[in-house]
């Protein structure tokens, strides 16, 4: 896909962090940049920036989800490109010893259920909506191609580390799905394919003490930092630009495996 001027792209967590790079780097192209997140200020803000717009839109909510596709297919146009960047994570173990009881408690379903319905649910619900609004847009090229769906998991998909149960399901939910949807959207030339980041310097990240953020970026192989979110926006443009991406989940991660704790 020759990303330019007559193409919209959705990006979902679009108004901080890995979200906001990609806007900012599809806008740089060109592209027409329809931000979706809950944070209206910092959305509104980039959405200026850059020449795009926004759209509060809370992706655990079907409701929510179609009242922004609603105005933005009809402020920026239909999608052809969409980045899913949403997601939380929240860190419990399995079990944990009450401070005042000393008995021991299972990790609550509420926070495993509100993990899974941002990063997983979420993913999918703008997945299928996107996907057969591009289904109903004529062909861009040769080959075919309507469409393309970028997903964010996380190397704890493949390495989660203690107390990132619901973190680790929920990315690794990401990842399974990718093939498969990206078989299912074949025939309509859509496809499909998810970048797995590993240790990224996002707002997460800031609230760290120096020390830790250090710690953290001395464990990667090389280099030996915090990835910066620039470089997944300039893999998430490549995708869009590589027909033969479709399919596979790629770590961006300077190497680095993370250990249990």
């Amino acid at each position: 896909m020759q990303l330019g001027n007559d193409l919209t792209a959705i990006v979902t967590g679009g108004a901080s962090g890995l979200g906001a790079a990609t806007a900012r780097a599809l806008a740089a192209k060109g592209v027409k940049v329809a931000i979706f997140d809950l944070n209206a200020d910092l959305g509104a803000k980039l959405a200026a920036e850059i020449g795009g717009g926004f759209h509060k839109c809370d992706v655990t909510s079907e409701a929510s989800i179609d009242a922004a596709l609603m105005a933005a297919r009809a402020g920026q146009g239909p999608e052809r490109v969409l980045v899913n960047c949403a997601g939380i994570g929240i860190a419990k173990r399995m079990t944990r010893k009450n401070r005042d009881t000393g008995a021991i408690e299972p990790h609550d379903l509420a926070t495993f259920t509100k993990v899974i319905q941002i990063n997983l649910i979420g993913t999918f619900m703008m997945m299928a909506k996107c996907a057969a609004g591009m289904q109903s847009l004529k062909p861009l090229n040769a080959d075919g191609e309507r469409g393309v769906i970028v997903c964010t998991a996380s190397v704890a998909a493949e390495d989660g580390q203690i107390g990132q149960v619901a973190y680790a399901a929920s990315k690794g939910g990401v990842v399974s799905m990718t093939l498969p949807v990206a078989r299912d959207l074949a025939q309509s030339g859509i496809r499909v394919a998810t970048i797995m980041p590993g240790l990224f310097h996002t707002p997460m990240f800031d609230g760290l003490p120096v020390e830790a953020r250090d710690a953290l970026a001395a464990s990667v192989p090389f280099p030996s930092r915090l990835g910066n979110p620039a470089e997944y926006a300039a893999l998430a443009l490549h995708i869009c630009e590589n027909a033969m991406l479709n399919g596979v989940s790629i770590r961006l991660d300077g190497a680095v495996r993370l250990a249990p704790r």
